[in-house]
């Protein structure tokens, strides 16, 4: 079993620094147009619990979340996609660490995103998606993919999981650091377990939003019509590596939530010697759920590994998740892409070319064509929330359609 190749990204073993201002000068990233037919708004939110928090115990637990939404009017200030002290840590750590480049090649602070700045909601009840990320990843590097599904029509919450993901920045500028050691299964076992009841919580907070209540630590003003444009009789859940085995580990606990989808990453928290499946796993779901696979290599003899059910020497998760799964289920694969593929390393990687060696862009994020890459993803993703939270039928689940030629179903 790999696991930690599926769970683990490379930002995990970053030890984050004290933050300085954030470079001004590199190479520049722009994002990319949105693909639905809706502007979108955006907010963060400061939500404090009163759990103990498991890796600062004498603190309660508190979390960053961004919102996404449909918006009305596409005026105002365009989100930055990286706030100062993320782009200051992810500058001076994640560049030479990730890409290989000095630190100031690339200019992370001045990155826009699509959407703007809490901009009044645009009328009607959208149904609610949840986003986690990966092992000691940050909800920041998948913000492409969620504000497109914002434009589709969702709102869609994103979480960072403090303590674990690489940075946080709370208002105010404070950073918070990673504290987890991913070496530890025990470790590895509490962070699972934190997720699962950071999403809960979340979901109880985006109940009182929806109630009129104000649930942000700062009280800082929502966006006007934030509570009324709350579906929470619609409820989905995706992620990315150990974000896709939070959405189903937290299915099994909370049937709020009423479809998901786990983007390539492995369902347990153990080791190569140790298998230590998810509940997931072993009890299945009653409800929709969707594995969205990559490809990875083989280390030693170079050999392409498809990430599917069908190969429990790679991924035994997936493997016996797939007969215990009771509820509506499917195994998308993206071929020639890579684990980075379905993060916003997609976007910027094919920007870095004059930068990167090829073999470095295909080591990030594969041979696959970026732009089919990207469409791909925001179509079927989409379409699976579409199908499964608003009754809507797709084309895109009877068969592998031509306009996307690097996507098939395996089984």
């Amino acid at each position: 079993m790999r696991t930690r190749a599926l769970a683990v990204t490379v930002i995990a073993t970053l030890v984050v620094a004290t933050p300085t201002a954030a470079a001004s000068t590199g190479t520049k990233i722009i994002m990319p147009e949105l693909s639905g037919r809706h502007a979108v708004g955006t907010a963060e939110l400061h939500l404090v619990d009163q759990r103990p928090d498991p890796w600062q115990p004498t603190t309660d637990r508190e979390l960053m979340v961004t919102v996404s939404y449909p918006a009305r009017g596409s005026g105002g200030e365009r989100a930055p996609w990286l706030t100062p002290g993320v782009a200051t840590v992810i500058d001076t750590l994640a560049t030479p660490s990730l890409l290989g480049l000095p630190p100031g090649s690339v200019d992370w602070a001045s990155t826009r995103r699509q959407a703007v700045v809490n901009a009044p909601t645009a009328r009607g009840g959208w149904p609610v998606v949840l986003f986690s990320p990966g092992f000691g990843s940050l909800r920041e590097f998948n913000a492409g993919l969620t504000d497109d599904l914002a434009s589709r029509g969702y709102v869609v919450v994103s979480m960072s999981h403090t303590h674990e993901s690489a940075v946080v920045e709370f208002p105010g500028g404070r950073v918070e650091p990673p504290l987890v050691d991913d070496e530890l299964i025990d470790q590895r076992k509490t962070a699972i377990d934190t997720r699962v009841a950071d999403t809960r919580f979340v979901l109880d907070q985006l109940g009182r939003i929806a109630r009129g209540d104000n649930p942000d630590a700062e009280h800082d003003p929502l966006p006007r019509g934030l509570g009324a444009a709350l579906d929470l009789s619609r409820v989905g859940m995706f992620g990315h590596s150990y974000g896709g085995y939070t959405a189903g580990e937290t299915m099994v606990h909370d049937r709020r939530i009423d479809a998901g989808i786990n983007v390539d990453g492995s369902m347990g928290y153990g080791s190569a010697d140790d298998y230590r499946p998810g509940e997931v796993v072993t009890r299945g779901l009653d409800r929709p759920f969707m594995l969205v696979g990559g490809d990875f290599t083989d280390p030693v003899t170079g050999a392409r590994i498809v990430h599917s059910h069908q190969d429990p020497g790679f991924d035994p998760t997936w493997a016996d998740f797939w007969p215990n799964q009771r509820g509506w289920k499917r195994d998308l694969h993206f071929d020639a892409s890579t684990h980075y593929s379905f993060t916003d390393l997609q976007i910027a990687v094919p920007q870095l070319g004059g930068l990167l060696t090829p073999v470095k862009q295909r080591e990030l994020v594969g041979a696959i064509d970026a732009t089919r890459s990207l469409a791909a993803q925001h179509d079927y993703f989409a379409a699976y929330f579409d199908v499964h939270l608003k009754g809507r039928h797709s084309p895109l689940f009877r068969g592998d359609p031509p306009r996307h030629p690097d996507v098939r179903f395996i089984g």
